[in-house]
C-alpha cells in the first residue's frame, strides 16, 4: 500500500474533520449556560470522538490526523479565535500521527488515545478567554450576553481553568474513544483494527 495521500484520503479528510467540528459545535451550545461552560469539553470531546474513531478505520497513511489538524486549526482562526489556535491544533494533529503510526494504524488502544489527542485542538477554541486576550473577548461576550452571563463566566475562568479546560476535554475525547470502539467493534474488525 502506497504511503502517499490520494483524492480519496483528501475527501476522508475533510468529510471527517468537518463532521467532527459539527459535532463539537452543537455540544459547544452548552456554554451558554454559564455554569456548565467550563465543563461543556467533556460533551464536546465525548461527541467528538465518535467520528474521529470512524475516520481511524480509514486513515491509514502519515499525515492524515496533521491534515484534519491543520484544518481544524484553520476553520478555528476563520471562526475569529486568535492565530495562536492554529498551534494548538497543528500539534494536536501531529501528535495524534504518531500516536496512532506507533499503533501500526490499527491498535485499537491507540484509536482511543488519539481521540483524547486530537481533543488537544479545543484549547485554541477556548484561548480567548484567558490570559492577554481575556478583556476583549469578556467585553464581546458582555454585548451578546449581557453582565451577569459575564460575572459568571469571570468567576468560573481564572487563567488556570485554561489547562482544566482542556483537560476536560481530553478526558472526554478518551471516554468517546471507549464508547465508540465498544459501539463500533464489527466495523472496526471488518476494518482489520483488532487487539
Amino acid at each position: 500500500m502506497s504511503k502517499r495521500l490520494d483524492v480519496k484520503d483528501l475527501i476522508n479528510i475533510g468529510i471527517y474533520t468537518a463532521i467532527h467540528f459539527l459535532c463539537i459545535f452543537i455540544f459547544a451550545m452548552l456554554g451558554f449556560i454559564p455554569q456548565i461552560f467550563v465543563f461543556a469539553g467533556v460533551f464536546e470531546g465525548f461527541v467528538g470522538a465518535i467520528p474521529i474513531m470512524i475516520f481511524l478505520t480509514k486513515a491509514k497513511k502519515p499525515g492524515m490526523l496533521t491534515i484534519m489538524g491543520i484544518l481544524l486549526g484553520v476553520i478555528t482562526v476563520i471562526m475569529g479565535r486568535p492565530w495562536q489556535a492554529l498551534i494548538f491544533a497543528v500539534v494536536a494533529g501531529v501528535i495524534s500521527d504518531i500516536v496512532w503510526k506507533l499503533g501500526n494504524y490499527k491498535s485499537p488502544k491507540a484509536a482511543v488515545i488519539v481521540c483524547g489527542t486530537m481533543m488537544l485542538w479545543m484549547g485554541g477554541m477556548g484561548l480567548p478567554l484567558f490570559f492577554s486576550f481575556r478583556d476583549n473577548y469578556l467585553s464581546s461576550l458582555e454585548e451578546g450576553y449581557g453582565p451577569d452571563y459575564v460575572e459568571v463566566i469571570k468567576s468560573l475562568t481564572p487563567d488556570w481553568m485554561f489547562f482544566v479546560m482542556i483537560i476536560i476535554a481530553v478526558v472526554g475525547g478518551l471516554l468517546g474513544g471507549l464508547f465508540a470502539k465498544r459501539l463500533l467493534h464489527k466495523h472496526f474488525e471488518k476494518a482489520g483494527m483488532t487487539e
